[in-house]
């Protein structure tokens, strides 16, 4: 059964929100203006899937526990699934080339392919792509 979630938000502290804005907008996505002010944006990341990049100090209205350091430590990684492996390596190279990190090497088992960077707030990101027709079966 399933618990029949209609939409994901994803939500992210940020410490430069306008350079974070840019980092994204590199990549090619867009945000919502009705839920963008100078504490948050709303990542659009697909019709069901959102990253709200939050203003620390405005995450920290959301919780009572410390925010990770991002730098030092890694409480999420956002895995996000690409077209094919080409779009893997676009996402990837854009992410670089707009002042991200590489954070592993790309890695191919054969029936998925994946490559990770770290954007302008050293969060974690695994692009990925995946063949499901070629899956070894158990």
């Amino acid at each position: 059964m399933s618990a029949n979630i209609s939409k994901v938000f994803i939500n992210l502290p940020v410490k430069d929100l306008d350079r974070t804005v840019d980092f994204f907008t590199k990549l090619g996505f867009e945000f919502n203006p009705h839920f963008t002010d100078k504490n948050a944006t709303c990542m659009i990341i697909n019709e069901h899937t959102y990253a709200m990049l939050l203003v620390e100090d405005f995450f920290k209205t959301f919780t009572k526990k410390e925010i990770s350091d991002s730098a030092k430590s890694t409480e999420v990684i956002v895995a996000l699934a690409a077209e094919s492996r080409a779009h893997v390596d676009e996402i990837v190279n854009k992410a670089l080339d707009a002042g991200g990190k590489a954070s592993n090497e790309p890695i191919d088992h054969g029936f998925m392919y994946g490559w990770s960077f770290q954007d302008v707030n050293d969060h974690l990101w695994e692009v990925f792509y995946m063949d499901e027709k070629a899956v070894p079966e158990q």
